[in-house]
């Protein structure tokens, strides 16, 4: 057993298990398959990880030490299941796992780790994109549930409905664990995709909770854009998804105060941005743009380029980028991209353009209760003059975050001109 340096806080150990949680899951589907089971004797392994190593420290190889507790633990439950329906003669036949693999350097190799396989799995086409998408952020992601359920804006409850009835088509299609063909992969990828975005943005920019960021999800989606990439290296949205990610991730050590409050791009310290990062994202995204079909994240990645690549804020190319989002918007009916190319439109021609266009989304349903609507129309009413507009929408965006550092920024935006300051 090793010191416990991983796990010897709360936070620490948390991390690890997170990042172990989906590697864990997809080697006992591996193995024994029984995908629903296999997440539920997982969990128990991982309450017994939380449990354990605390005190006894973490493993040597942690991961094995995961996977052999709920190898044991699924053992057990598949055996009460088929004694119900007397079939223990099928459990008889199952082999013990062996021995895993130690990890270099702290980390499991590359070629096994079968949490690509659980990806593209989850991503099944008997399932509805949204169980995909669902399914993927809780078994890959490690979303909680009403995490996953605020990203889809539906009940906790209709969304916990909505994981298990993707669980039960799971384990009813007799799906086998493996990475899919060419054909079908190509098929599942829009989905893949999809999650990994969705997973990056929970951990770039929370959407709850006393945080703004939680690294350790963006850092996965970062890990598995990467794998997907290699996969496919000729797949234009595959690397404009990883440029994305890279490009986005690199102004993280400039977002926050040392107090944990969000800073706007507009007053980070640009020389804090990773430069490494950004030069990778840009090549990738140079690499792709254009000489392939041109996609939605192919295009953000080039939006990102723009933001990065400028020297100060002054200086960032609006006009490229609002052209940017007209193209985005040719092919995407997001309105968080609408809602973006508003505020470009307005630092490119004048803030009262761009509230014309913000007033345009107040119909829409998806958007109209999104703190963000409201949190730019008060920075546009700000740039436009109109303090005490702007304040009132302040406070509503606020009051519609559920991100405790969003609303102290928010709070202290309002504030700032209720003072006249």
């Amino acid at each position: 057993m090793t010191d416990d340096a991983t796990g010897g806080s709360a936070g620490g150990l948390g991390d690890l298990l997170r990042l172990l949680a989906p590697q864990v899951l997809g080697a006992v589907v591996r193995r024994y398959g029984h995908f629903a089971t296999a997440e539920d004797a997982v969990q128990e392994a991982l309450l017994a990880a939380a449990v354990q190593w605390p005190e006894d420290g973490v493993p040597d190889n942690p991961r094995g030490w995961l996977v052999r507790v709920a190898s044991r633990r699924l053992t057990d439950l598949l055996r009460g299941e088929q004694a119900r329906r007397n079939r223990e003669d099928t459990v008889a036949r199952w082999r013990a796992p062996g021995p895993w693999p130690e990890p270099a350097a702290g980390r499991p190799a590359a070629d096994s780790d079968d949490t690509l396989i659980l990806l593209f799995m989850c991503c099944h086409p008997s399932l509805s994109a949204a169980s995909q998408i669902a399914l993927t952020l809780r078994a890959v992601g490690g979303l909680t549930t009403a995490e996953i359920a605020r990203a889809f804006l539906v009940p906790e409850s209709a969304m916990t409905r909505r994981i298990s009835r993707a669980k039960q088509r799971i384990k009813d299609s007799g799906i086998p664990f493996g990475m899919p063909s060419g054909a079908e992969r190509a098929q599942r990828l829009g989905a893949v995709l999809h999650v990994l975005y969705l997973v990056f943005n929970e951990g770039y920019a929370s959407t709850s909770g006393p945080d703004l960021q939680r690294t350790e999800l963006s850092a996965e989606a970062i890990r598995l854009a990467r794998m997907v990439h290699r996969l496919l290296p000729g797949d234009g949205e595959a690397a404009g998804l990883l440029a994305l990610m890279l490009l986005t991730d690199a102004r993280r050590p400039a977002r926050t105060g040392p107090d944990g409050a969000p800073i706007p791009m507009a007053e980070q310290d640009r020389s804090r941005w990773d430069a490494g990062r950004i030069a990778e994202g840009v090549a990738l995204v140079t690499g792709v743009l254009g000489r392939r079909a041109t996609g939605p994240y192919q295009l953000q990645a080039a939006i990102a380029a723009l933001h990065d690549e400028a020297p100060s804020a002054g200086e960032t190319d609006w006009p490229q980028i609002a052209a940017l989002y007209e193209l985005l918007m040719r092919i995407s009916g997001n309105p968080v991209v609408a809602l973006n190319h508003a505020v470009a439109v307005a630092m490119a021609r004048g803030a009262r353009e761009g509230l014309d266009l913000v007033g345009g989304l107040e119909s829409d349903g998806r958007i109209a209760g999104d703190h963000r609507l409201h949190a730019v129309r008060a920075h546009l009413l700000e740039m436009s003059g109109d303090r005490a507009a702007a304040h009132d929408s302040y406070l509503e965006a606020a009051r519609r975050t559920g991100s405790l550092p969003q609303q102290r920024y928010l709070h202290a935006r309002a504030a700032r001109l209720a003072d006249g300051r």
